[in-house]
């Protein structure tokens, strides 16, 4: 087509990223004819009162499209003022039946999350229809047969959860060739690629992160380009189409009366920005080089408005001479244009202050807004800086407490979103799926609020402001009369700890077709009464992120605990009630380490108690101490660090270890590469973790022998420190790698029989014997079964009894029988499973997907099972990773059950026989509890209490 003479007429606006040159979409907008033809006298009536009788004017000729072009430049973003006037919702499934949700407690997020309202819902043709108490009026036009009808029986109902930051669908699970889309290697600057255009629709993560309550995800490219590209916002459902486009929040195409007319409103886009290390996977460079990246990129997009503005500002008032035939644009760049414009949300992977610092600097230069810093550990330090970005403060998108993983996560604290919110900045809670699974992102709000950030605000980080943040709060993250019909009913409050859906709908649609749940608890049907930590988070800023963790030896020697209600002990690998005083409490005397009293207050009132330290656990309990095993906690301080970190052991299938340290007869020991006070490990130790067990990293077939040590111990050679030296022999048996599965199962077979050398073939003798467990990290069903057969085949050749044992093993659950049959045991890691690779995806989700969790599959087979993690961050959590399994399981075992998941059970596993016998004293709740919080460390092997 002659380009003089195109004629293209413009699109609606819309969400789509980048789906228009120049405000031309792909899809034609039908302007009628009338209105153009209106259009094209009016101009012409300016242009002759302008000339006179001049000579002539070449006016081009679609001078019509170019005059509605310009005035495109000037439409705002945003929905139309009568948006929530429509009755039907463009995503509505037509034969959709409504829905009446009764007798629910009904968190809306109004009134800035505070508002709650006991009533009903109705959900029809895709929308919220009322919200309160209806009457039969309200009902009357609709046939009694073609009303959905739930009774809530007063549980909780909130908004469908928004997730403003993940990957979704282009970093797929389970991970394939080809199945991550959300990287280019083309560039540092590239707005013009989209994350539509690499969308997977056959993500196995969509019905899981349903079933947490997603309804809503801003799927984002990654972080490898200063400027990566366009996200997209979607809905999680399944759709008829089965489309990418048809999982779009805002269909780009015309479905009904709710479109947009782009000449009175623009839909916000939205767009993804990263600076720090990240930047340089792309190219080699600087954060010198990626700041001039960016600024060199908004100085060519701010070269194009300005000529835009200057060419429309005169033909718009008919001065034609000597313009271009042409509109000034340029199709790459017209999305950065739009963020000039204010049209585009930028979202900006940034941590560090020099970062953030940077960027804030820019948005001033070229005079845009940042919408909100994701991940972001550092700004809680420098609040003021954020509030001089161009166009006010960005929000905050973060994590509850993943950090520590880079130099630039360092400084993480989970007191950041408490204190983002004190100084009046919004605070959103975000998965970066599969970083974490967006499953739990209500997980990350929960923890907000265990450590200070208020309820509403917490709810309000995964509901009302990430909705707020993308320009969408007119349609989701509330419910309210005219929003879609996203929503959740709860089988508790939303912040109690395990909190799960019964029901999810989208866009009126409910999505899980057999819901499983079990009744919890009356105490989790509210909100937890969380702890204080109003000491914390202020060292935390003294101490600029890096607060003191060491904890305080006590001063006295006799340490009394009152107001205790439960003491717990454990002996002989069970765990046993040594004190119980519910519902009155009772008096622990503890006397260098060791309880010398356990009881009621008039029994251990004439225990010798002159000089002592009272600490009051206001009806708080004593228990063991958590183990944690399955990460290298204790064998770095900062995972991306090496120089922070213990190297990995060479795998000898692949490559033979030097001779100085024994060739092939080689055996690595963990024990060799510990450091003590790293941050995960104290911090760990402050929430009840005393120990861990850990093997040396290894990314192959082969990794040695752990050990148990102490997490709160200063150095190897303290008292106490090393709990036992040597624990376990550990081995993985992976797919994807090289060799095979089926060559790694042929060296173990090999060494299990004897033609091991040296240290290599004497700790395989022991393993043959009975001494020491054989740990095998391995996740498939098909593996383990072979492992089963191997160790079947070896026991009867050599009348020997194997200890084996299946780490990760997330698709164990498909064995139990075998499993505990075979006599092996079971440690699960991470605790709650995802498809992550192939060898994993026969997963057992747990409520609300499956009745049973792995934890109650394999008990109910009586396999020892127990629970482990994979990175050091997350030991921190194991007491709420076990009372999360405890509450999945339906009451099928209780609390003392779930605290020998991460204590003797791991210990039984593991072959620690000796030495972890600290007790954790927690003020307000006991240890599984989210309204508890530690107050000390009972250590008789080291003969003294940490006060915390």
């Amino acid at each position: 087509m002659d380009k003089g003479s195109s004629t293209v007429l413009p699109a609606p606006a819309s969400g789509q990223p980048a789906a228009k040159v120049g405000y031309r979409r792909t899809t034609v907008w039908k302007l009628s004819l009338t209105a153009i033809a209106l259009l094209a006298v009016s101009q012409w009536t300016a242009i002759k009162s302008q000339v006179g009788s001049q000579a002539p004017i070449q006016v081009p000729i679609h001078a019509e499209q170019i005059l509605d072009k310009c005035r495109l430049l000037n439409v705002k973003p945003g929905p139309p003022e009568d948006f929530n006037l429509r009755k039907s919702s463009d995503r509505f499934v037509p034969g959709t039946k409504p829905t009446l949700i009764k007798n629910a407690t009904i968190w809306t997020g109004r009134l800035n999350g505070l508002e709650i309202l006991e009533g009903d819902i109705l959900l029809q043709n895709g929308l919220v229809k009322s919200v309160g108490v209806l009457d039969d009026t309200s009902l009357a036009n609709l046939r009694a047969e073609d009303l959905v009808e739930i009774d809530a029986n007063g549980a909780w109902v909130s908004p469908g959860i928004v997730d403003m930051h993940s990957h979704l669908a282009v970093d797929s699970s389970p991970a394939l060739r080809g199945s991550n889309d959300g990287n280019s290697r083309h560039g540092p600057v590239l707005p013009w690629l989209r994350a539509l255009d690499g969308m997977n629709t056959h993500d196995d993560a969509y019905r899981l992160s349903i079933s947490g309550g997603v309804t809503t995800a801003l799927v984002l490219p990654g972080s490898a380009n200063a400027i990566g590209g366009q996200g997209i916002l979607i809905k999680l459902r399944p759709t008829a189409e089965r489309s990418p486009t048809s999982m779009l929040l805002e269909n780009p195409y015309s479905t009904n009366t709710s479109e947009y007319d782009p000449h009175k409103y623009f839909r916000f886009r939205q767009m993804k920005h990263a600076c720090g290390e990240n930047p340089d996977r792309v190219y080699s460079g600087t954060r010198m080089d990626t700041t001039w990246a960016f600024r060199q990129a908004y100085n060519k997009a701010r070269e194009i408005k300005i000529a835009q503005d200057e060419y429309c500002s005169k033909a718009l008032n008919g001065k034609w001479s000597g313009l271009a035939a042409e509109f000034p644009e340029e199709y790459q760049w017209e999305a950065l244009v739009d963020v000039l414009r204010g049209r585009v949300k930028v979202h900006n992977h940034c941590y560090e202050t020099v970062d953030l610092d940077d960027m804030v600097r820019i948005t001033n230069e070229f005079e845009f807004h940042i919408a909100a810093f994701h991940h972001a550990h550092e700004t809680y330090l420098v609040p003021e800086t954020l509030k001089a970005a161009y166009g006010g403060p960005p929000a905050i998108a973060m994590f509850a407490t993943n950090a520590r993983y880079k130099r630039e996560s360092y400084r993480g604290s989970e007191f950041a979103p408490r204190i983002l919110a004190n100084n009046s900045l919004q605070v959103v809670m975000k998965s970066d799926h599969p970083v974490l699974d967006s499953r739990f992102l209500l997980y990350e709000a929960q923890q907000a609020h265990y450590f200070g950030l208020d309820a509403n605000l917490a709810l309000l980080s995964i509901t009302g402001t990430p909705a707020q943040i993308i320009g969408q709060d007119h349609r989701v993250g509330f419910i309210q009369k005219g929003y879609d019909a996203d929503i959740v009913l709860w089988d508790s409050h939303p912040l109690a700890l395990g909190a799960t859906p019964q029901q999810v709908w989208i866009d009126g649609i409910a999505q899980i077709a057999t819901p499983h749940v079990h009744q919890k608890p009356e105490q989790l049907q509210h909100a937890p009464r969380t702890p204080n930590f109003d000491k914390e988070a202020q060292q935390t800023l003294q101490y600029d992120g890096l607060p003191p963790l060491l904890p305080e030896h006590s001063d006295k020697s006799v340490v009394v605990f009152t107001n205790v209600s439960e003491v717990l002990t454990k002996s002989a690998h069970e765990i046993s009630v040594r004190f119980s005083a519910r519902p009155r409490t009772g008096m622990v005397v503890v006397e260098a380490g060791e309880i010398v009293c356990a009881g009621p207050e008039a029994a251990c009132g004439a225990v010798k108690r002159e000089g002592a330290r009272f600490i009051d656990l206001q009806g708080g309990t004593i228990s063991p101490g958590l183990l944690s095993f399955g990460s290298p906690l204790g064998l770095q301080e900062i995972q991306g660090e090496a120089s922070t970190a213990d190297g990995y052991v060479l795998d000898p299938l692949l490559v033979d270890s030097p001779k100085i340290v024994g060739g092939e007869r080689t055996v690595i020991h963990a024990i060799d590469g510990l450091q003590f006070t790293t941050r995960d490990a104290l911090l760990a130790y402050r929430s009840g973790v005393t120990a861990g067990v850990v093997a040396p990293k290894a990314a192959g077939f082969f990794a040695g022998v752990s050990t148990a040590f102490s997490t709160g111990a200063l150095h190897s050679l303290e008292k106490g420190a090393i709990l036992q030296k040597d624990a376990a022999l550990h081995v993985s048996i992976f797919h994807g790698g090289f060799p095979g599965v089926s060559t790694q199962i042929a060296a173990l077979r090999r060494l299990l029989k004897g033609h091991g050398k040296g240290a290599l073939g004497d700790w395989f003798e022991r393993v043959v014997d009975g001494e020491v467990p054989l740990v095998i990290d391995v996740h498939n069903a098909d593996a383990i079964a072979a492992l089963i057969r191997l160790k079947e085949e070896v026991e009867e050749e050599l009348d020997a009894e194997l200890k084996f044992v299946f780490a990760g093993a997330t698709e164990a659950h498909l064995l139990a029988k075998e499993i505990a049959k075979a006599g092996a045991g079971v440690i699960i890691a991470p605790s709650r499973p995802f498809p992550h690779s192939w060898e994993q995806r026969r997963i057992l989700p747990g409520p609300p997907l499956s009745e049973q969790n792995s934890v109650a599959a394999l008990r109910a087979e009586n396999v020892t099972v127990a629970l482990g993690i994979s990175g050091a961050w997350q030991a921190r959590s194991t007491r709420f990773d076990i009372g999360w399994a405890e509450l999945e399981t339906g009451g099928s075992f209780d609390k003392h059950a779930a605290l020998a998941l991460a204590t003797v059970n791991l210990e039984k596993l593991l072959g620690v026989t000796r030495g972890n016998e600290d007790l954790v004293a927690t003020v307000g709740g006991d240890l599984l509890d989210f309204s508890s919080k530690v107050a000390a460390i009972i250590s008789p092997g080291r003969g003294l209490v940490d006060i915390l």
